[in-house]
């Protein structure tokens, strides 16, 4: 291929700039369009975004040939790529990838309702040329990504706990990758995710929740893949409450309720990268900017190495647990005053007094908690014994208890609440409260008080 090398051309397929495609009919009659979205797949192979060019469609149906010319934005070089068509694909992680990419690219032109993702056209690429050398030096970062991953991976590296893991990644973005908004997610069973820290923001978000397809960061946790868009689109931005389409999934108790998204009001650049172990998704790395095409192929290969770090280091920790229960610890002393902690059994969401505090699996285990500590006393548990407890549904795999506990006691801690969760030794923490508990099933009028 004339010494060129495919990886090398990643800036060109961006999406900055728009790209001509050439076809020709049976009878060799040619035929250029402009052509939104060409997509780096592999080494060998690209992908082009299948919109509306008929006359384009049936000469590539006809011939299965096209080439395509590829402008570099930053050193102005123009390159031909000859290519074989291979197959067309309409659902999965490549077509969900350019279908956000384009609404980006849609909406930055003012055509969000006009270009629509038909399928994703996969070549082999089996020549390319070099048309016009570049006029330009190349773009000279002030960071090697390299070198700032492995700072990122040192850090990771002396954490003992999933809390320190938390910070140390969301710390890592900011401070060696120059990430200014980042956070972090974690999966739920049924596919929705939770913040579990951030970065740059006003509020925390801790608790926010991405419903299943929500957004680059929904999208990124369903398909398993990098979702990057460089030209931001009503279509993938964060509202600040839950909406009817929660409800109409049956994914919200009949009040709504939520911890508002802690992101841009008007961001112009978001990339989430899945955070994987064993082929599962565990959670979502996030950042965003208010620059345009500000996350290129190269910040995106950095955030995969971290995420995959990050997944590791997640299954290694999950096993580092107490066997035995703890010792007994002498309950604290209730202050004045108290609350009223309602539990909605529909989604496990959790309130104190009138006001929300969780939802989901988080929020099944503090009821659980809370349940026993009023039955028998008790403040201090192990994670494995949660881990057995069937009754909080958790999944046989990859099931994030240790995400979900800090999640519970950031919540805590946010609120300033009299309940808090202390972490006392690997796989050992302690439930404490500072005043007098009412708990109340939504639809029971009995409670139960806990000192």
């Amino acid at each position: 291929m004339n010494g060129i090398d495919l990886r090398a051309l990643r800036g060109t397929m961006h999406g900055f700039c728009a790209s001509t495609l050439c076809t020709c009919d049976a009878e060799g009659l040619p035929n250029a369009s402009m052509i939104s979205q060409v997509h780096w797949v592999d080494e060998e192979h690209v992908a082009l975004s299948y919109q509306f060019f008929n006359k384009t469609r049936r000469n590539l149906l006809a011939t299965r040939q096209a080439c395509v010319q590829l402008f570099d934005p930053a050193t102005l070089a123009i390159y031909r790529l000859d290519l074989d068509y291979v197959e067309t694909r309409n659902a999965g992680p490549l077509f969900e990838t350019m279908k956000a990419k384009l609404a980006g690219i849609a909406s930055h032109h003012g055509l969000e309702k006009v270009f629509r993702l038909l399928g994703a056209d996969v070549f082999r690429v089996v020549a390319m040329e070099q048309v016009e050398a570049p006029s330009a030096p190349p773009d000279c970062r002030g960071v090697s990504l390299l070198s700032a991953v492995r700072s990122c991976v040192d850090d990771l590296a002396r954490c003992r706990d999933f809390d320190d893991l938390a910070d140390a990644v969301l710390d890592g973005m900011v401070k060696h990758l120059g990430v200014s908004n980042a956070i972090l997610l974690m999966a739920e069973g049924d596919g929705r995710l939770f913040a579990l820290g951030s970065r740059g923001y006003a509020v925390s978000g801790i608790g926010a929740e991405i419903l299943p397809g929500e957004g680059v960061i929904g999208v990124a946790a369903r398909e398993g893949v990098p979702i990057c868009i460089g030209h931001m689109t009503s279509d993938y931005r964060y509202g600040a409450a839950l909406g009817a389409a929660a409800l109409s999934a049956g994914l919200l108790a009949e009040e709504p309720h939520g911890v508002p998204f802690p992101g841009l009001g008007t961001p112009h650049s978001q990339i989430a990268v899945p955070v994987m172990a064993e082929g599962t998704v565990l959670g979502v790395l996030f950042a965003e900017s208010d620059e345009v095409m500000r996350f290129d192929h190269a910040c995106e290969d950095a955030l995969v190495l971290l995420a995959t770090q990050l997944g590791a280091m997640m299954a290694l920790l999950r096993g580092e647990e107490a066997a035995e229960a703890p010792p007994a610890h002498p309950p604290a002393v209730a202050a004045a005053g108290g609350v009223t902690i309602r539990h909605y059994p529909r989604d496990d969401s959790v309130f104190i007094d009138h006001d929300y505090l969780i939802k989901g699996v988080a929020g099944a285990i503090l009821w659980r908690l809370l349940r026993e500590h009023a039955a028998t006393g008790r403040t201090d548990f192990t994670t494995r014994e949660l881990r057995l407890d069937r009754s909080l549904k958790l999944p046989d795999h990859a099931e994030n208890l240790d995400a979900r506990l800090v999640l519970l006691r950031r919540r805590l801690e946010e609120r300033g609440a009299c309940l808090r969760i202390e972490k006392t030794g690997r796989g050992l923490f302690r439930l404490v409260s500072r005043c007098r508990i009412v708990l109340e099933n939504a639809g029971d009028d009995s409670g139960a008080e806990v000192a």
